[in-house]
């Protein structure tokens, strides 16, 4: 038995805090993986839904362009 207990009790306890601290950085990047994964899926879906509505805004463009111009020629040919 050792007379001074201390330098062990030092070594267990830092030895604690390294294993401490290596599964917290593991947890942090797996959730940083999980954010950086979901942060891809919803660009990925923003940009889907953008250029569906610019796909429906010309088409609504051009319809009522068109609807304009029978309505406008409307009147001459009666």
């Amino acid at each position: 038995m050792e007379s001074n207990p201390w330098p062990t009790l030092t070594l267990v306890v830092s030895l604690e805090a390294i294993f401490l601290s290596t599964f917290v950085m593991i947890g942090q990047n797996r959730q940083a993986e999980f954010q950086q994964a979901k942060a891809d899926h919803d660009f990925v879906e923003q940009e889907l839904e953008l250029k569906t509505n610019t796909e429906l805004t010309r088409a609504i463009h051009t319809m009522t362009v068109e609807l304009h111009r029978r309505l406008m020629a409307e009147p001459e040919q009666q």
